[in-house]
């Protein structure tokens, strides 16, 4: 896998860019508020957790031997700023040795690729708001996450290969509706592809867009690409379906392309960035 790395950093690059002072700003803005009254689920058996965590797109939880610690208040703050995740708390000793947990332990655990990720005692320590805010934020990936340079670092730091992005105006009066059957095709291709979207009225997002060789009057759009080769392809829709969603990414993955990506082409893109 090594090897592959350098092949999509181009693409990592334009993923990645520094956060802006306004994201920034909003990410410290957050952690600093006062606690909501909504609290972690309170997860006193195996069973429970394991239901917990299957029901929930992008599962946190607080596995703690000691309440006492500063990163537990912490925690609790947390619940209030993400609220398409799910939070619990566990200090039962059978659900701590079911999940390996040795130590105070924050775990995230997310559908879209079955992954488990963990800040464990040393890094909790000495962790703020800020830290496990930005922890929170890159990791959650969802059956669709939006795309913006927070969230692609977890996407790429992910083990799916294939990336799929919808490239469409989030004022426009179908998204929506769209929206809806997009989540709805990404539980088709769950731990497959992971499905994005791209808001393209954000000015920042351009890049990603002039990357397919797309264009403002050519949106909405799909784009595919892969990771380990770079191989892409696009879809220009004025009707996103299911059906024509799960259309686009069968023949991707069966090796048809809708359009010839050529590679002299491919690299004056790079040479753009």
């Amino acid at each position: 896998m090594e090897a592959d790395q350098p092949r999509f950093l181009f693409l990592l690059f334009l993923f990645t860019w520094r956060l802006s002072p306004e994201v920034a700003a909003e990410v410290q803005e957050s952690s600093d508020g006062s606690a909501a009254s909504q609290k972690p689920v309170s997860l006193t058996d195996v069973p429970a957790t394991m239901e917990f965590i299957a029901a929930a797109e992008v599962a946190i939880i607080g596995f703690f031997q000691d309440l006492e610690i500063p990163a537990v208040s912490l925690f609790h703050s947390m619940v209030q700023n993400f609220q398409d995740v799910s939070f619990g708390i566990s200090t039962d000793s059978e659900v701590l040795a079911h999940y390996n947990i040795t130590g105070n332990t924050i775990s995230l655990f997310r559908m879209v690729d079955n992954k488990k990720l963990d800040l464990e005692s040393k890094d909790i320590e000495s962790i703020d708001a800020t830290k496990l805010s930005r922890f929170i934020e890159i990791n959650s990936l969802h059956l669709v996450t939006e795309y913006n340079p927070v969230t692609a670092i977890g996407l790429f730091n992910s083990m799916i290969q294939i990336h799929l992005l919808l490239m469409m105006n989030k004022a426009s009066p179908e998204y929506e509706e769209s929206l809806h059957r997009y989540q709805k095709a990404a539980k088709l291709f769950q731990g497959k592809i992971l499905f994005i979207l791209v808001d393209s009225g954000v000015k920042a997002n351009g890049k990603v867009i002039s990357f397919f060789k797309l264009k403002e009057s050519q949106l909405p759009a799909l784009a595919i690409y892969r990771t380990l080769d770079e191989a892409w392809d696009t879809l220009a829709i004025t009707e996103l379906s299911v059906e024509r969603v799960q259309n686009f990414c069968d023949g991707f993955l069966k090796g048809k392309r809708l359009r010839e990506n050529q590679a002299s082409e491919e690299k004056t893109s790079k040479v753009e960035l």
